[in-house]
């Protein structure tokens, strides 16, 4: 055989077809767990995704407040402390507070470990001017999560919710988009099937973790957007 034949045989092999963006898994099956899911953005994301028929568990310090916001949400939704939420999950989305992020995620170490974790988490400032992104030493809320947590898969998501969107019964459709950013397709691609359980909403693609800083400043923009119009503003992506 020639080199010509080499070079001619090589170009007869096909390429694999590119994998569709849009083609992804089944996450109907799997538990779902949020910590910090009695705040605002946890109850309503536990609220949302419990309504699509997601599995779902809300994860407190105290078990007992954890307990009494499942039982006032319902839709079979339970209340467990962090540890034993996290334990019970597949994925786990954290909504906790950014003053108490890094000592959360500390303490669930051993806890997450094997776990596909979303943080949702957007390091804010307040003052007299309004809303604005901190950064964090290690770059973002969900680098410092990916830090914490070596053993877990860490992603980032849902930041740009209406928590007052999300908890309204009266809302059908969440109109908006989510960024989903991380460094594994496998995970990125779990989250955007977890985002689009919920109706009106659809989980895109954007980049590595190393870029979920300004995903999650984009959040102060938006409550200075939500002020000046009295609304509850979110995100579509053009052209996808």
């Amino acid at each position: 055989m020639t080199a010509s034949d080499d070079t001619k045989d090589a170009k007869d092999v096909k390429k694999a077809p590119a994998k569709d963006p849009w083609d992804l898994p089944d996450v109907s099956g799997l538990v779902v767990g949020v910590l910090g899911g009695t705040g605002d953005q946890g109850r309503g994301l536990a609220y949302r995704l419990a309504k699509a028929g997601q599995r779902v568990i809300i994860g407190s310090r105290a078990a007992e407040r954890a307990e009494q916001a499942a039982a006032e949400l319902g839709l079979g939704i339970e209340g467990l402390d962090n540890a034993e939420c996290a334990r019970r999950s597949d994925i786990v989305i954290v909504a906790v507070p950014w003053e108490g992020h890094g000592k959360t995620l500390q303490a669930l170490r051993e806890e997450l470990a094997g776990k596909l974790v979303v943080d949702c988490v957007n390091p804010l400032g307040f003052d007299k001017q309004g809303a604005y992104a901190l950064k964090p030493e290690e770059g973002s809320a969900a680098e410092q999560a990916a830090a914490l947590l070596p053993e877990s898969r860490v992603t980032a998501a849902f930041h740009h919710l209406s928590a007052v969107l999300l908890s309204d019964p009266e809302i059908a459709e969440i109109d908006t988009d989510v960024m989903v950013l991380g460094d594994k397709r496998a995970d990125t691609d779990l989250v955007q099937a977890l985002a689009a359980r919920i109706p009106g909403m659809r989980g895109v693609f954007a980049g590595r973790l190393r870029n979920a800083h300004q995903v999650e400043s984009l959040v102060a923009n938006l409550i200075s957007v939500n002020r000046r119009y009295k609304a509850h503003a979110g995100l579509r992506i053009t052209d996808v």
